[in-house]
């Protein structure tokens, strides 16, 4: 039979651990709230902005010279001067003495040609006296019937072709003369000269090479589908032609002259034709050649186009089935079509189904949904406490 000590003593045991087990719950800290997280998805935008705009076509090419003339010999002889200015880089103007061939054969020949003409001249007027006697001649001969040979109309004819031949072979020795002597045919930059003082050249020698200076051409490759933002196809549009001069970037306007009028067959390109005026500056009263435009310079050129209106322009890359993510005033994704009237690089240019001050989304959505809520950094938000300066001190105490 158990004593009262065994009975006591378990119940006494049990009694403790429960009266523990109790304590220590008591002093275990309640399990902390968890806090309520805002999965909201947050977004950045851009305000669309709505202003008037006008196309622009952007082309290249290499400036050149519109006249270039391959100067040759027309005579034959010695070169006997050449001009200072006739080296290569020199300007010349209109009728300069570039170089002289000796004269000496040509005068001679001239100097024949006057005396054949004016004995041309002299057996003309004598064959007409004669004609003169002839005709006075058979006046006194009655029921008599002159013939043209008893006239000496024939040899009078003859006289007269003499006396244009002569004629001609003076023109010809004239010619010739002036021949010896090159000139420049208009103001002009020496590309090249071929000859040297004491050359001998035949008719047909390459004497240099002249470029003109009045106007410069630069021929601009146009793509098919960038015509349609030209007016008139481009002719007459203004120009601005962009390119490096002494290690900087320059400007010169330009204008739009002539189409070449065919596309070219390897390029499948249309070609516009550019004109500046006086590209070495040369005419210019302030003679500042700090600007000029070189022969054989690569510029870039942006070509005036077309007005497009109202439009907006926004990254191509929001454009997606011709449809932008926008967010509306409830916070809520809407998507929109557009019009897209061109392409610009990266950019695209809108010209209907956005409004002004519309927002389109210009972060990326893992899973876009139409109408789904959206968020802005700038939106308060569930775990904003950390804002808070009486939040952040009780945690800040809670830490030590």
């Amino acid at each position: 039979m158990a004593t009262k000590k065994q009975i006591i003593l378990p119940i006494v045991v049990i009694a403790a651990g429960v009266t523990g087990f109790i304590g220590m719950s008591a002093l275990k800290k309640p399990p902390e709230e968890k806090e309520e997280l805002d999965t909201t998805p947050l977004v950045s935008v851009q305000a669309v902005e709505i202003k008037p705009m006008s196309f622009a076509v952007s082309s290249y090419g290499v400036v050149s010279a519109k006249y270039e003339t391959e100067l040759v010999s027309q005579v034959n002889g010695e070169i006997v001067y050449l001009s200072e200015a006739f080296v290569k880089g020199g300007f010349v103007k209109k009728g300069d003495v570039l170089a002289k061939i000796d004269p000496s054969d040509y005068e001679a020949a001239l100097i024949d040609a006057k005396a054949n003409m004016a004995s041309a001249r002299a057996t003309l007027v004598q064959e007409k006296a004669f004609g003169k006697v002839a005709e006075e001649e058979w006046k006194r001969i009655e029921n008599g019937v002159p013939t043209e040979l008893s006239l000496r109309k024939p040899q009078l004819a003859q006289e007269v072709a003499k006396l244009n031949s002569s004629e001609a072979g003076l023109k010809r020795a004239n010619r010739n003369l002036e021949r010896t002597i090159i000139k420049a045919p208009y103001d002009a930059l020496i590309e090249a000269r071929h000859i040297g003082l004491g050359s001998y050249v035949s008719m047909g020698t390459p004497l240099g090479k002249v470029l003109s200076t009045d106007h410069a051409e630069i021929r601009l490759p146009i793509a098919d589908k960038e015509l349609q933002f030209l007016d008139n196809k481009g002719k007459g549009a203004e120009v601005m032609l962009t390119g490096e001069f002494a290690g900087q970037s320059q400007e010169w306007p330009a204008t739009i002259v002539r189409s070449e009028g065919v596309i070219d067959n390897r390029s499948r390109m249309t070609y516009l034709v550019a004109e500046v005026i006086d590209p070495y500056g040369l005419n210019s009263t302030a003679n500042d050649f700090s600007n000029e435009l070189r022969y054989g310079t690569y510029v870039t050129a942006s070509i005036d186009g077309s007005h497009a209106g109202q439009v907006a322009e926004i990254p191509r890359h929001l454009v997606i089935n011709n449809q932008v993510a926008t967010l509306d005033d409830e916070g809520k994704l809407r998507y929109k079509d557009i019009t897209i009237v061109r392409q610009i690089g990266s950019k695209v240019i809108v010209s209907a189904g956005l409004d002004a001050g519309v927002n389109v989304i210009t972060s990326a959505l893992d899973y876009p949904i139409e109408g789904m809520q959206l968020a802005l950094p700038q939106d308060p938000t569930l775990d904003d406490e950390s804002d808070d300066p009486q939040a952040t001190q009780l945690a800040m105490e809670e830490k030590d």
